[in-house]
């Protein structure tokens, strides 16, 4: 590893995190290719799957979630939004609400299944010709249907052991002040 490079971890074992600094002027520095990268850039990063931190250059504070959002804000403008006014609100109703957490809890898991939904479809889909997408195309509602109810499994398991564990929490909480259900 040169020597460049190990001053560019982010912490022992790291050696493949990206340490991008964003500076005052809001410009963002690459420091594994001492250069200067766009938000379009980051966005790439992270659709390839590459680990990376962005750290405020004069704090050192990291700020990896704020660019997130920034770049899902100039997604979410542009051409194609994913979600609708009303998924946007529902999910602002959830901030400060006793729910919060689990609500992030929920997402991230049901996203998370959804991707393996998405990389199973994808293998399937690997060396296809003309002739085997159409048939593929054909087959596809009762495939869809079976990865689909599979999701909708998964995300049912997800909301269960959520409720399970917010229970417990309350049965917690209560025992804590000394009332029994």
């Amino acid at each position: 590893m040169s020597e460049s490079r190990k001053k560019n971890r982010t912490a022992p074992g790291e050696d493949d995190v990206r340490k991008i600094k964003k500076y005052p002027n809001r410009r963002l520095y690459d420091t594994a290719t001492s250069s200067y990268v766009t938000l379009a850039e980051i966005k790439q990063l992270v659709i390839d799957v590459q680990p990376f931190i962005v750290q405020d250059a004069k704090s050192g504070e990291d700020i990896t979630r704020s660019i997130l959002l920034q770049i899902i804000l100039e997604e979410e403008t542009g051409g194609m939004p994913m979600f609708s006014e009303q998924a946007l609100s529902n999910l602002i109703r959830f901030y400060g609400h006793a729910m919060q957490g689990f609500m992030g809890h929920y997402l991230e898991r049901n996203v998370q299944s959804f991707m393996e939904l998405q990389n199973k479809m994808a293998e399937q889909g690997t060396g296809f010709t003309p002739e085997t997408w159409a048939q593929f195309m054909n087959m596809q509602a009762p495939l869809m249907q079976d990865m689909m109810s599979s999701y909708m499994e998964q995300s049912k398991s997800v909301y269960l052991q959520m409720q399970d564990q917010l229970h417990k929490q309350t049965e917690q909480l209560l025992g804590a002040f000394g009332i029994k259900r």
